[in-house]
């Protein structure tokens, strides 16, 4: 057994979509990954957009998903501490996964620091220049209001409408979602490289999901711009051990096609 304790990180599983038979693979994929840090893991940081579609009725959550449910929590109960963030499509949690599994939720950004490495973490969805259409549609969804609005709808309604949209708009973007714009082009590497020209505080790493595309890129004077990419094709997720992060992929076999 390794006595070296690590943070792990990863973002996007997406999980609710494709097709019931590729996200049951995706998922047992998900947990084989988490069985082979479990060892070495002290804390995981699960990015947003761990579920496609995610939204707490007052006695009613998504249907699924139960296998990764089980083994977070089985991971809390065995001390490695567990955050999530709240993504675009998972932006209505509550306190349900904080309860069932001890999971801390996250809403906006973390600033950690370990081991003298200052961290600035966040799912990514509305920072940097740009994208004004998008932000104005999260100030609608964060709203309280909003949230009273859409619990209203009966489950069977809401959950499968959500579905049916968040499935349309990935089949319209995912594509370009894949394509490394460059640098200049790029909002989150846009956002990181003016925090790092903040003089009050210096980040070694910047962390983020939202974007698909895993990249870890130099900024700054010695700051370090991570995407974590994602679990429908790349598979991809970051590791630090004490003293420096390094971006992975698992490599460990599908269980059926995706």
């Amino acid at each position: 057994m390794s006595t070296v304790k690590k943070l792990f990180f990863a973002s996007d599983f997406h999980l609710g979509l494709p097709s019931e038979k590729g996200n049951h693979s995706r998922e047992n994929l998900i947990i084989k990954w988490l069985d082979s840090i479990k060892e070495e893991a002290t804390e995981i940081y699960l990015m947003g957009d761990i579920f496609d579609f995610w939204f707490e009725y007052s006695h009613v959550v998504p249907k699924g998903q139960v296998r990764l449910m089980g083994k977070l929590a089985e991971l809390t109960d065995a001390g490695i501490e567990l955050t999530i963030f709240k993504g675009n499509h998972d932006m209505w949690m509550r306190d349900y996964l904080a309860t069932e599994i001890g999971a801390k939720i996250i809403s906006n950004e973390l600033i950690i620091k370990k081991n003298s490495k200052t961290f600035f973490l966040h799912h990514g969805d509305g920072l940097g220049p740009g994208d004004y259409g998008y932000k104005f549609i999260k100030a609608v969804f964060r709203n309280p209001l909003s949230q009273l609005l859409f619990k209203i709808i009966h489950p069977d309604i809401g959950i499968g409408l959500a579905r049916y949209l968040s499935a349309n708009s990935r089949k319209k973007n995912y594509r370009s979602d894949l394509a490394f714009k460059g640098e200049e082009k790029e909002f989150l590497i846009q956002f990181a490289k003016k925090m790092s020209e903040n003089k009050s505080i210096h980040f070694d790493y910047f962390v983020f999901g939202h974007r698909h595309l895993p990249l870890q890129i130099p900024i700054g004077k010695n700051s370090t711009y991570i995407n974590l990419g994602e679990w429908v094709t790349h598979f991809t997720y970051a590791v630090f051990d004490g003293n420096t992060m390094e971006l992975k992929t698992f490599t460990g076999d599908l269980l059926a096609s995706r």
